[in-house]
């Protein structure tokens, strides 16, 4: 066993080096856990430009020293002016999926283009090693074909996936934070605040609570400051989250600024409703509960129960059994 070798090493020097690799990984997450960092350091970088771009009209190019990340993402530009990506239909759709997952950067389209290029070559080698290097399933070649097509074809997805998961997770973190930063902003229409100081107040008030939806608050206020149309800026933080309460606060809102009608009093309204749909799912999650427990209560509960409760009594009657008909 200990003269067996995978890739050129040894089964034991393996093992060592996967063990040295699990401590480094532990250490790592414990220290990232342990560290805090400032969440809305960044967001308020990207605020602070967005607001110089939005004054000037047009996102001017900014003089800064060239580094490590500059540099790559100018050959990752590079390769992907080249191939032509960035003038495709696709790139705006994009652009917009890259928002609502909470990458706003103008180099966010070109590292997130060239990734799909990257990922399937490198997901491609890692098939090549799995099945010629490690020799995995070597005696099935059918299972290795699916196997490594299975692998590069993840590699074209991974991107996409990543994304979706990131908007994902920021959309529900906003759709649970909605019914809260609503009743605040209740408060600051009924202390007689605008809307672009109440959104200010109200991101301001969830910069610990909930970052996501202080960030789309924040861009919001500073958007209607600077664009020439109200209703734009509104319509623009929908499209950005889409959630369908995120487009009734925004039709509210503009019917709002068009009518001339009372603010708190459709905030109320809007911020109740939510709230109830929030009890609501979390009471329909409740009553899915008990069909959810059967399959783990079958296969994992019931059988420990059962060694705990009817294992004494089957080994009194074993013992039984042999006292009476001994050998």
């Amino acid at each position: 066993m200990e003269d067996a070798t995978i890739l050129g090493l040894n089964v034991l020097d393996l093992i060592t080096f996967l063990f040295a690799a699990a401590a480094v990984i532990a250490v790592v997450a414990v220290w990232s856990s342990t560290v805090q960092r400032d969440p809305m350091r960044g967001r308020v970088k990207a605020l602070q430009a967005r607001r110089e771009a939005l004054k000037s009209g047009f996102i001017a190019p900014k003089k800064r020293a060239r580094s490590a990340r500059a540099d790559s993402v100018g050959a990752m530009r590079g390769v992907v002016d080249k191939l032509k990506l960035l003038q495709s239909e696709q790139t705006k759709k994009t652009t917009i999926l890259l928002s609502r997952a909470g990458f706003r950067n103008k180099d966010a389209v070109v590292i997130f283009l060239f990734a799909k290029l990257v990922t399937p070559v490198l997901f491609a080698i890692i098939a090549v090693v799995l099945v010629y290097g490690v020799r995995i399933m070597e005696e099935n070649a059918f299972l290795q074909l699916m196997l490594a097509l299975g692998i590069i074809l993840l590699g074209f997805y991974m991107p996409d996936i990543v994304i979706k998961n990131f908007g994902d997770k920021r959309r529900d973190a906003i759709r649970k934070a909605l019914p809260d930063a609503l009743d605040l902003m209740v408060i600051c229409a009924e202390a007689g605040l605008t809307l672009d100081s109440a959104l200010n107040r109200v991101a301001r008030e969830l910069t610990n609570a909930n970052p996501e939806l202080s960030d789309e608050f924040s861009l919001t206020a500073i958007e209607l400051g600077f664009l020439t149309e109200r209703r734009q800026a509104l319509l623009n933080m929908a499209e950005r989250i889409d959630l369908k309460a995120v487009r009734g606060v925004v039709n509210t809102l503009i019917q709002t600024e068009k009518y001339g009608t009372p603010l708190a009093q459709s905030l109320r309204v809007l911020s109740a409703e939510f709230r109830n749909e929030r009890m609501m799912r979390a009471e329909e999650k409740a009553a899915r509960l008990p069909a959810i427990m059967t399959i783990p209560l079958i296969l994992f509960i019931l059988p420990t129960l059962f060694i705990v409760l009817l294992g004494p009594a089957a080994c009194q009657i074993s013992d039984q059994f042999v006292d009476r008909f001994p050998e």
